[in-house]
């Protein structure tokens, strides 16, 4: 989808007078890439709440989702990978809506301008495209590690999960994170930098700035396998914490998540040590 001059000519016609009311209002959206960009998020990430919501109030599928693979194998595969692309949708979505938006910003200014600008849908399907590749990846290691036994009723093994949090915790004072980090918080310079008006070009720029994500947020995520896969509690906090995270404009709250992951961490050795 792109944003060509006749839309915009739409959006500036002072009378409309050739389009019903509906017809009016929707053309007017369509032309402002912000709205568009607002409402892909809103959706997407209820949909993945929503979706996760079912699964979790249906024991038949709970049970599903906490067993290695058996004799209705293909089934159960497309369980977990149901659910890890709703985690991703629904908690990944709102720590790119900063990103999102800032894009939507400067389609939105070409579109006055009457200039083309690919739309923000564009970039979302790029940005959610690495997100679902990770998914199927979490399936995977989901399955392995239910196969040598780590992971048992959608948790990780005590020792395992110490590892995840712990690592989990290191990695957020690493190099990595950091300038994975600091493209998400500062958007507006790396599309100053690569900006296009070429669909595929934005589906690019989706792209890298989902790997940049990714970069970011993927020991953050892992985080779930020590949690249990459909604490939806975790979920929340680690989505809420990932949010705060990119909006703010320096490393001390990634510091401050990776002290507490830490903490959790060597609580939980000193726990199995006693145990």
């Amino acid at each position: 989808m792109r944003y060509q001059f006749q839309v915009t000519d739409l959006a500036h016609d002072p009378e409309l007078t050739h389009l019903s009311a509906p017809d009016t209002r929707l053309a007017a959206a369509v032309a402002r890439p912000r709205r568009l960009a607002v409402f892909c998020v809103v959706a997407l990430t209820g949909l993945g709440w929503a979706a996760l919501g079912l699964m979790a109030a249906d024991a038949n599928i709970w049970r599903a989702l906490c067993q290695p693979l058996g004799a209705n194998g293909g089934v159960e595969t497309a369980l977990v990978l149901s659910m890890w692309m709703a985690m991703s949708l629904a908690m990944m979505l709102p720590t790119a809506a900063p990103m999102i938006l800032t894009y939507a910003e400067i389609a939105d200014t070409a579109a006055r301008k009457r200039e083309p600008a690919a739309s923000p849908l564009i970039l979302a399907s790029g940005y959610v495209s690495v997100w679902l590749g990770f998914a199927l990846a979490a399936t995977a290691l989901q399955f392995a590690l239910m196969q040598v036994t780590w992971l048992d009723a959608g948790r990780a093994s005590p020792w395992l999960a110490a590892a995840i949090f712990l690592g989990a915790g290191v990695y957020q004072f690493s190099r990595l994170k950091h300038a994975c980090l600091t493209l998400c918080q500062r958007p507006f310079p790396f599309f100053f930098a690569n900006w296009t008006a070429e669909p595929r070009g934005v589906f690019v720029l989706g792209l890298r700035q989902g790997l940049a994500c990714l970069g970011c947020c993927w020991a953050l995520m892992l985080v779930m396998f020590a949690a249990g896969a459909m604490n939806v509690v975790w979920m929340a906090l680690l989505a809420i914490a990932m949010t705060i995270e990119k909006m703010s404009t320096t490393p001390h709250f990634s510091r401050g998540i990776g002290i507490v992951l830490v903490s959790i961490g060597l609580g939980i050795v000193a726990m199995a040590l006693v145990n």
